[in-house]
């Protein structure tokens, strides 16, 4: 598996890759441009970037045997996560490297702004000696407001109660307990924050909510003199409404980490504000981080390559390697039951219907599992390239909804998944599987509400008949005319003498022959030949 390294990233990461023999590695010398990637990507399965790379929608299309992007760091702005997961890409990030190298930069920030440091440093080495000018505030006492609490926003936010300042905490996911055990005052929106807040650091990601809601109508709402800082994302902050607000005064301060566009271009008027504090993207630049984002970004892209556990992914639930251990025998039981329905099924299915029973309700994640029969389902489809990623949004692409429920009613066998398949509200089919003294042996054992007994691979040759002696024969003696061997047998009936159910697992497909001779048979019926 080749894995390549877009942008560089920490020695001890590259080595934790290298020394796998199942990968190639392939180290980059320079940061490549899109048309200069696009031919080195065909056979990377594995792509590490930073935020110099941009792993574009070509640059993905490009890559066919691609499964997996790493980014050494939080934000994944420059990898098209639409694009990674339609292709079956997971998109992984290091979002525990960087905190703490972070939170300090932001409190870097907040002190920097409180007692004019980069302005007064900037005078002292012009050769000038500027007291008055740089008088500044103290931080205990004030009141700091934390725009988004996740790992950065709660780790600035421990650091302000130490210094004495007052700490008002708002996110979405926020809950008042949360805020009240970080030690921080609980804000229900984001005005109840700008009406108290002396200083405001964001820590929020882009998204249609958060682009440019730093702007003029939130200074409008804020306190004369209020000092912001952003160490996340430029495209939060309005820059020609932050731009009008210094001019004004209303914002006496602000220190920028992070740009609309970087680099920040030469003649940007930022660079004319004497109110305020730039850097250059350093919010992850610390030898500590990048040692963390380079070992941890080598360590999902391994743990998921080779074992399939997920962490840290932005496309794709959470699975770690003793969950994945867990569900990994119903995976191949649910593939097997959604390719038995969907070559059984009639056209127009709408609606999957999936039940957990027994012991299989007690899996702590059943994501994977509703994916592999989802896969199974679409595997015959006209849909291209559908993985266990991009699974979910292929059938909502094709109008299916999928419902699961853990059920508490009792169940004839100690693990149970049941799979019915819908359209307009009305039953189809439906089949169950279980495994038969060990999760290495799984089997279905429930089909058009019969007991049968089918392995989970093979040649399956399905058909209806009268229940009346003879037929048993009949097909032993068809098969081996056309050198066609049983390699088992399932018979079920719904009452005696009335309509059976006949599965064969073959070794080999049968002939058209076959299927032809059977159907001109007047006690059989609906004649299926299934590749499990």
């Amino acid at each position: 598996m080749k894995i390549i390294i877009c942008d560089p990233i920490s020695p001890k990461g590259i080595a934790l890759l290298q020394q796998r023999p199942e990968f190639e590695v392939v180290v980059l010398p320079k940061r490549l441009t899109e048309a200069e990637l696009l031919p080195l990507v065909a056979d990377a399965t594995a792509l590490v970037v930073r935020s110099e790379t941009k792993v574009s929608k070509n640059i993905i299309a490009a890559a066919k045997k691609l499964r997996v992007v790493g980014r050494a760091g939080v934000g994944v702005d420059n990898v098209d996560i639409d694009a990674s997961t339609q292709n079956g890409v997971v998109v992984m990030n290091t979002p525990g490297g960087n905190t703490v190298t972070t939170a300090e930069l932001t409190f870097t920030m907040l002190l920097s702004l409180a007692r004019k440091v980069p302005q007064a440093h900037a005078t002292m080495v012009a050769g000038k000696w500027d007291r008055k000018l740089f008088q500044g505030v103290e931080l205990a006492g004030k009141t700091l407001g934390v725009l988004g609490m996740g790992r950065i926003g709660t780790e600035v936010a421990k650091r302000a109660k130490a210094f004495g300042m007052t700490v008002v905490a708002y996110d979405p996911y926020l809950t008042e307990d949360r805020a009240k055990a970080i030690g921080a005052e609980f804000a229900a929106d984001l005005d109840a924050v700008y009406r108290v807040a002396d200083f405001i650091t964001v820590h929020m990601p882009v998204t249609k909510e958060t682009k440019e809601m730093l702007n003029t109508a939130a200074f409008a709402k804020m306190k004369p003199g209020v000092k912001i800082v952003n160490c996340a994302r430029g495209e939060i902050i309005s820059e020609a409404d932050l731009i009008a607000a210094l001019e004004s005064n209303k914002v006496a301060g602000a220190a920028l980490d992070v740009f609309a566009v970087e680099p920040l271009p030469a003649d940007h008027p930022y660079r004319k504000q004497p109110n305020l504090i730039l850097t250059p993207h350093l919010g992850a630049s610390t030898e500590e981080a990048q040692e963390k984002c380079g070992i941890e970004v080598a360590e999902v892209i391994a743990g998921y390559l080779l074992t399939g556990e997920v962490r840290n992914a932005v496309n794709l639930p959470y699975l770690d390697a003793k969950t994945y251990e867990q569900v990994k025998p119903y995976l191949p039981l649910g593939e097997a039951l959604g390719k038995l329905l969907a070559q059984l099924a009639p056209v127009g299915a709408d609606r999957i219907y999936i039940t957990y029973g027994g012991n299989a309700r007690q899996l702590p994640n059943i994501d994977p599992v509703t994916r592999a029969i989802l896969q199974g389902y679409l595997s015959g489809s006209n849909l291209k390239d559908v993985n266990n990623v991009n699974v979910r949004a292929a059938a909502a692409s094709i109008g299916i909804t999928v419902e699961e429920k853990k059920s508490e009613e009792p169940v004839t066998f100690n693990e149970w998944v049941h799979v019915q398949i819908f359209s307009a509200g009305k039953k189809l089919i439906s089949a169950g599987g279980t495994f038969f003294g060990s999760p290495n042996n799984p089997r279905i054992v429930r089909l058009f509400s019969q007991s049968v007994e089918i392995p989970v691979t093979g040649t399956l040759l399905l058909l209806n008949n009268a229940d009346k002696p003879g037929i048993v024969g009949l097909l032993g003696t068809l098969l081996a005319k056309h050198k066609v061997n049983i390699a088992s047998m399932s018979l079920g009936r719904d009452t005696i003498g009335g309509l059976a159910l006949t599965v064969l697992s073959l070794d080999s497909a049968p002939p058209q022959a076959v299927l032809d001779e059977l159907q001109k048979d007047a006690d059989i019926s609906n004649v299926k030949v299934v590749k499990l």
